[in-house]
């Protein structure tokens, strides 16, 4: 055989063989690589979004932190502040308190300061009656001389 008809037929060959492969071979083989590259680009996309959402999550999440500091913050002040009010208003009605019990004792020793007044004074009264009896060694009538010895314990 001759090189030529052998180069030729290899050509023909190879021609039939690049048509086959053009004709049926590439187009589902260009087809995947063109899926491929748009799942690529699809995932890409996907990632993007994800890293955007991610960046917009975590934004959220620190202003949801930032506020929920401060309401804690707003929540211990007043929380605070109601203490002090409570520990004041003890205070306002111990005081309150420790005054009416000193007004309640200040009455209890003026009503026990009249009663040893009075007590004194029906002693002395009754003393000076003894006593004028004495002087008088006579007997001095105690109904009549009422107004006298009222008027003498008013004295004294």
């Amino acid at each position: 055989m001759n090189i030529n008809m052998t180069l030729i037929g290899q050509t023909i060959a190879f021609a039939i063989f690049v048509w086959f492969c053009i004709k049926y071979v590439w187009p589902p083989i260009s087809t995947a690589l063109h899926e491929r590259q748009k799942r690529i680009a699809e995932g890409l996309d996907a990632a993007s979004r994800a890293s955007r959402d991610l960046e917009l999550a975590q934004e959220q999440a620190s202003q949801t932190l930032r506020e929920s500091k401060e309401q804690a913050s707003q929540i211990l002040e007043q929380a605070n502040k109601r203490s002090a009010q409570m520990v004041e208003e003890a205070r306002v009605q111990a005081r309150a308190e420790g005054e009416r019990i000193i007004a309640s004792a200040r009455a209890e020793i003026d009503q026990e300061i009249q009663r040893a007044k009075d007590e004194l004074r029906a002693q002395v009264s009754s003393l000076a009656v003894v006593g004028a009896e004495r002087v008088l060694e006579a007997s001095v009538d105690e109904k009549a001389h009422r107004k006298l010895l009222d008027k003498l314990a008013a004295e004294l």
